[in-house]
Parts: structure tokens; C-alpha cells; sequence
């Protein structure tokens, strides 16, 4: 039924309520609107002009023109999701991969990159390359950490010298300038776990004196090193001392020394909002983790100054200590049970677990995970997480979707459609309006994306129409690269690039620059 909200939003409407007759090139009529901003579902017509919402109210009385319509009748009708961590650069640079359907067919219209600290030197390059060659979704950039370190570093496992930290500085300043939204960091990974936590304030206040936000993957999500409740409260000392916003990525109780844990590290992030400190996170919707399994089982200190392995696990003077590591982190992520293979160059081992290959190799599982390290590694699935700590977290209004997508992991295709199947419709864990906001406009207020992530007047039209009920991930860690299904129609700045479920094969994607 259409209500008072509907007179609100019309008054806003560029110009509408004062012309008698209003001309669109794309109306959206008689949709349930869940506009993004966590508000109770209305029933309300869209009027597009351009690449942009100009109109939102009733069209009954037939007093416009349009060169599309779409009859939105029994569906929902919300802004494209947000997905602020990726790990989408090269398929957006991949002439075959650029239209980036597995996560248009999720509903996604804008994606993050750069995600974890690996990014690009050249920001404003990779824009300008995206907006002449064009992408299948709006797509932004954070300025990488740990790509700046290895630039002027390489693998030392050493503070900066004065030169260096002005050199990195110089660098996460050019990034910002050239439009990046902020500065990621994978403090668990070499060189960037290298870093003191004074090294990462500096570079965060030359991000937030030009505006960005901090994205951490944080130092610790299970006990590795300093532990997962230390690490978060090295995000908010960052944070508070940078003077800038924080984003926790993908928020995890990884690993049975922490499961459980989620609540303490809830409290920790409330008391920071409380004492004023802008913090929030993300969360991808799986009990397993992907990485690879050098990552997984190697301590830090076994990456410094390079990546020779063989000689490592030789050397009578580390070998003892380096396999005693990889039996201890072998047993916080569960156990070799929980590894399971999905890529790997050696055929016969993928979608295999650990424990069933040490078998089928009669040795131990440890030396099986070094053999498999010692010939390249492999890509890896970890069962690491328990799904109480997976729904506490997500029920935090603070706490945005994301996918983190890597190849072989089916959280690259499938990530938003699985939390409207499973932790929407079937565990109730979320009603569909505030998973809606955590995937929209949380995201867009976060990370600073300006004018998207909300059905409102004036924004940019990133609109999709769906039944939830229709929405379905197919992809799983057997075929993780299936595409998802549900989404009916997808507009992107304004053009049609879905029609009933139907790729148009339009690369309407911008180039998003803070």
C-alpha cells in the first residue's frame, strides 16, 4: 500500500512534482523498495534519467514517458550490493573476465580491490585502463601496504630507515591522489607482518589527511602471533592515533584456539565506537577460509629475505624449529582434516583433504604439507571457523557483506546470494532489509563511495530486482566457479545490463575514484 513515505520522497524528486508531464529513459514500476538505509519496505515506481534516480513515488496517474519500463509486481527492488573486499584487479583487467559476472549475477554493481595490501603501484593508471577498456561493474582501489613495502624493502624483516618511511609515505600519498578510497594492510602476511604498528599509523595519516579510510586485515585472526584480540586492539590503537576510520576485513574467530571468541572481540569494537573511534567490519558468509598453504602452515619469519623454502627446511640450524611450526599451526586450524586442496599444479591431491593425502602418501601429515609446500604449494580451503561466532558477528549492525574472493573458493561467486539463502531465509540470523543495509549503504557510507549503496533521489541508478525467494548460490568448494542465480534485472548507471535473468553483455561499470 502506498503510504506517507511515498509524499516524502517525492517531494525530493529533481523537479517531478512541478512538471505535468515527466520524461524517463527507464521507469521501475510498483517495486518493494528496501532502500538501503535499514527502513521497513514501502511500495513505491522509480523514474530514471540519465545515470541517475530523479523521481521515486507514485506514477499511477500515467503522467510520464519512458523508453523502458520494467513491471516490478511482486519483487524487491533494492540498490546493487557493495562488496568491499576483493580481490577482483586482474579479471577487471582480463578482456574475457572484465564484465565480472560472478559478481554482477550476485547483485554486486560495485567492488573494492586492493583488498589485503596487495594492490597496484600505479592507481590512477589502473582507472584510466578500466575506463577505456570497460568493466562489467563499478570497481574502486585501496592503496596496498604491503605492495608499497616489498616495493622499497623487498622481504627485509627490519623497521624502515628514515628514507624508506618517506618514500612509502610519498607512495600512499600519490595513491590517494590518483583516487584511491584508503590504505589496506595484510599484517598477516610477509612483508607486511614485518611492520611495527608505529609504521602503520604513519602511512595511515597520510591516508586520513586525504580523506581515506584504513582496511586491516589484521595482524592475528587466530593465535599465530600476537593473538586475535590483541590484534583488534591494534586496529583501534591505529585507528584512534591516525585519526582515521578502521574497517576489520573478513572478521574471523579462525581456529580452535579462538572459537568462541567472537563476543569478547564484539565488546572490544563497541567500547572503541563508544569512546568515538569510527570502526566497523566486514564478514564473507563460509566456515572455511581460503589461502594457500605456505600461508597457512609457514610462521612468518620463515618468508624473510625471500621465498627458498627447500633451503630452509634443509638447514639443520631451522629445519627442526620450522617443522615444529607447521605442526602447531596444522593443529590451530583444526587439524590436517580441515585442509582441504582445490588447485594445485599436481592433479592427483586436489579435492583432497590433508589427512586423506598423507594417507594415500603413507607419512605423516606434517611432512606431507611440507612436501606439498616444497613443490609449489597449493590453493586450500580451511575449515577453521565455527558458524555461532559467524552469526554473532554478522548480526552487528556494524558489520557490512563481503566476498574476499579468490579463485577455487566458491565465496567468489556465490557470497551475497548464500547469505540470502541460508542466513536469511533459512536461519533467520538476518530479516532481508538489514541484510540489504549491511550490503549497500553501510558499505557506501564506510568506504566513502559517494552517491551509490541507497534508493534515493539524486543518487547514481545502481538498482537490482529479484524475488529472495529465486536467489540461489550454486557454487561450492566441488564447482566453486558456478554462477550464481536469482537477480532478474540489474541497472547500472542507468543501463539495463540484466533483462529476466539474461545478461545484456553492456560494460556499464565506472571507474570509482574517492
Amino acid at each position: 500500500m502506498k503510504n506517507t513515505i511515498l509524499s516524502l520522497l517525492a517531494a525530493f524528486s529533481l523537479f517531478a512534482s512541478c512538471q505535468s508531464q515527466q520524461d524517463f529513459d527507464l521507469v521501475i514500476l510498483d517495486g518493494t523498495l528496501i532502500d538501503g538505509t535499514g527502513a521497513a519496505s514501502f511500495t513505491a515506481d522509480i523514474g530514471i534519467k540519465g545515470d541517475t534516480i530523479v523521481f521515486i513515488g507514485d506514477l499511477a496517474d500515467n503522467s510520464y514517458t519512458t523508453d523502458k519500463q520494467i513491471n516490478a509486481n511482486s519483487y524487491t527492488v533494492s540498490p546493487g550490493f557493495i562488496d568491499p573486499h576483493t580481490h577482483a584487479m586482474d579479471d577487471l583487467s582480463d578482456s574475457i573476465k572484465n564484465a565480472n559476472l560472478n559478481y554482477l549475477l550476485q547483485g554486486v554493481t560495485t567492488v573494492v580491490t586492493g583488498s589485503d595490501g596487495g594492490s597496484v603501484l600505479q592507481i590512477g593508471e589502473k582507472l584510466q585502463e578500466w575506463e577505456d577498456n570497460g568493466i562489467g561493474t563499478n570497481a574502486a582501489i585501496m592503496v596496498g601496504h604491503r605492495t608499497i613495502r616489498q616495493r622499497i624493502m623487498s622481504m627485509r624483516d627490519q623497521p624502515p630507515t628514515p628514507e624508506e618511511m618517506r618514500n612509502m609515505k610519498t607512495m600512499v600519498e600519490r595513491g590517494m591522489n590518483e583516487g584511491a578510497l584508503g590504505l589496506s594492510t595484510g599484517l598477516y602476511y610477509a612483508p607486511a607482518s614485518f611492520a611495527s604498528t608505529e609504521e602503520v599509523i604513519e602511512l595511515a595519516k597520510v591516508a586520513a589527511a586525504n580523506g581515506g579510510i584504513y582496511d586491516a586485515h589484521i595482524r592475528d585472526e587466530s593465535s599465530y602471533n600476537i593473538g586475535l584480540l590483541a590484534a583488534i586492539e591494534e586496529t583501534i590503537e591505529i585507528g584512534r592515533k591516525a585519526n582515521i576510520p578502521v574497517n576489520i576485513a573478513h572478521i574471523k574467530c579462525l581456529g580452535v584456539d579462538v572459537w568462541g571468541a567472537s563476543k569478547t572481540a564484539i565488546d572490544l569494537v563497541t567500547a572503541a565506537q563508544a569512546e568515538g573511534v569510527k570502526i566497523t567490519a566486514d564478514q564473507y558468509p563460509y566456515e572455511a577460509s581460503g589461502t594457500h598453504l605456505d600461508k597457512a602452515l609457514l610462521p612468518k619469519w620463515a618468508f624473510a629475505d625471500g621465498l627458498d623454502f627447500e633451503t630452509k627446511f634443509k638447514d639443520p640450524q631451522v629445519s627442526g624449529r620450522l617443522r615444529a611450526a607447521v605442526a602447531d599451526n596444522m593443529r590451530r586450524r583444526g587439524g590436517p582434516a580441515s585442509l582441504l586442496i582445490v588447485f594445485s599444479k599436481d592433479k592427483t591431491i586436489q579435492g583432497k583433504n590433508l589427512a586423506e593425502i598423507a594417507a594415500a602418501w603413507e607419512m605423516d601429515p606434517i611432512d606431507a604439507g611440507i612436501r606439498i609446500i616444497q613443490n609449489g604449494s597449493a590453493a586450500v580451503a580451511s575449515y577453521n571457523m565455527q558458524e555461532a561466532d559467524i552469526q554473532n558477528f554478522m548480526q552487528q549492525d556494524w558489520v557490512m557483506t563481503s566476498s574476499d574472493g579468490t579463485n577455487a573458493h566458491p565465496r567468489k561467486y556465490g557470497s551475497f546470494p548464500k547469505k540470502i539463502r541460508y542466513f536469511v531465509r533459512e536461519k533467520n540470523t538476518l530479516s532481508l532489509a538489514e541484510m540489504i543495509r549491511r550490503s549497500t549503504g553501510l558499505t557506501a557510507e564506510t568506504f566513502g563511495i559517494r552517491k551509490r549503496g541507497k534508493l534515493q533521489v539524486g543518487h547514481f541508478a545502481d538498482i537490482i530486482v529479484f524475488k529472495p525467494e529465486e536467489v540461489i548460490d550454486h557454487a561450492d568448494f566441488e564447482q566453486p566457479d558456478q554462477l550464481a542465480e536469482g537477480m532478474q534485472w540489474i541497472i547500472l548507471n542507468g543501463q539495463l545490463v540484466l533483462a529476466e535473468g539474461k545478461y545484456l553483455k553492456t560494460l556499464a561499470g565506472r571507474a570509482l575514484r574517492r
